[in-house]
Formats: structure tokens, C-alpha cells, sequence
């Protein structure tokens, strides 16, 4: 998401346009300074409008911040649903779904801070929307693991969240500390650990009642 030219300055936008170019400066003003230090001035200034303009679409800075929440909230659930419904094998989905999480925090603008690192995590309508958006993704892979297990929804949904908290913190550690191990690479070795681990669950009995494909190895792990 690119900030918007200064040289557009007083020019007549359509709303959704203009909408996109303010979250675009807000974005790059907190990942820059964080929540606290990211000024509403410097928003205006470099989304190249007024202050009356930017107030016109946002109330105040909170309000600013959440609309972005629920901006990369949404990206991060709609990645990982659309890795998880990947056609193939399990092994292939469980690849995906990792690799989505490195893709989200590779992308330009490091948008993945907004969402993993937030400095405004104490404020209760910050941390509804964050916890919010893992549970969403955990529940996602829980589904996809309790369809293909004989495990509970219940334990489903523990082991998903580790997965998915595992791969949250290895995609952000990898481009935080500057590894020269690429972005595939990376994701790959990750994907590799996770698959070893869900390849140990042995898959519902399937409906003929032969225990052969249960036991099998590639077809053995939940997507």
C-alpha cells in the first residue's frame, strides 16, 4: 500500500480512494514511530490533505489505528483460510498455510507490525481485535484438523493454535533478524517441522472401514 502523492493535495477523491490513502500514510507513520509517537499532522502531511480532511474519515487516532487492525486482521484470516483450502495433499495445505504467514509479513511496508508488534496492545479494543483475528485463523486450521482426525474439536483447537502461533513467530523473527535464509526457504523449513509434528495424528478411519489409508504416511496428517 503506497502513500499517496503530496502533489494530490486538495484534489477531489472518491471516499473509498481517499479512505485508502489515509490508512496508507497512517500505516507507514506507525510503523515508523508506533502508536503513541505517530501524530495526526504527520498522517495529513504525508497523506498530502488537510487535517479537517483526515478528521472528515477518522474521528481521532484510535479509530485510525482500529480501521487498520481490522485492514490487515482481515488479510492475515483470508491468507491463511485460502492456503488451507488448497487443493492437493495435507502435506501441500500445511506448506501453504505457513508459507501465507511469511508472505503477510514480507509485504512491502512491513503492514505485519500493525498487527503483531502493536505498541497499544493494553487498550481493550486493540487487544479484542488482535486475539480476535488468532483465534479466527487457529479456528480455521482447528476445523481443518478435526475433519481429518480422530482427535475433539477441543484438542483440535490447542494443537492449531500452537501451529499457528508457531508460524506467526518464525515468519516475524525471520524478517526481523535479518537472515540471509530466503523467504521460501525459510517458510519450507518451518512447514517441514510443522508437518512432522501433524504427520503423527493418524487420519479418521475412512468409511469402508479399511485401517490402511488411516495409518498411511502422506495422507496420515490434517490439512
Amino acid at each position: 500500500m503506497a502513500i499517496a502523492d503530496p502533489r494530490t493535495k486538495g484534489q477531489r477523491l472518491p471516499r473509498s480512494a481517499r479512505r485508502a490513502q489515509l490508512l496508507a500514510a497512517a500505516q507507514a507513520a506507525f510503523v515508523e514511530s508506533g502508536y503513541h509517537a505517530a501524530a495526526m499532522d504527520d498522517i495529513a502531511e504525508r497523506a498530502g490533505v488537510s487535517k479537517p480532511v483526515l478528521y472528515q474519515h477518522f474521528p481521532g487516532k484510535l479509530e485510525l489505528y482500529l480501521a487498520l487492525l481490522d485492514e490487515r486482521a482481515g488479510e492475515l484470516e483470508a491468507a491463511v483460510r485460502a492456503a488451507l483450502a488448497t487443493t492437493g495433499t495435507n502435506k501441500e495445505r500445511v506448506f501453504a498455510t505457513v508459507a501465507a504467514y511469511f508472505e503477510f509479513v514480507a509485504r512491502e511496508g512491513q503492514a505485519f507490525r500493525i498487527l503483531f508488534e502493536s505498541d497499544l496492545i493494553n487498550e481493550q479494543n486493540v487487544a479484542h481485535r488482535i486475539e480476535g483475528a488468532f483465534t479466527r485463523c487457529g479456528e480455521a486450521f482447528a476445523d481443518a484438523i478435526a475433519a481429518d482426525t480422530e482427535m475433539s474439536r477441543a484438542d483440535a483447537m490447542v494443537l492449531a493454535m500452537s501451529l499457528t502461533g508457531m508460524a506467526q513467530m518464525s515468519a516475524r523473527n525471520w524478517v526481523t533478524l535479518g537472515t540471509t535464509v530466503g523467504q521460501e526457504e525459510a517458510a519450507r523449513l518451518v512447514g517441514q517441522l510443522a508437518w512432522r509434528g501433524l504427520g503423527g495424528f493418524p487420519r479418521s478411519r475412512p468409511a469402508d472401514g479399511s485401517a490402511a489409508e488411516a495409518a498411511s504416511g502422506e495422507s496420515s496428517a490434517p490439512a
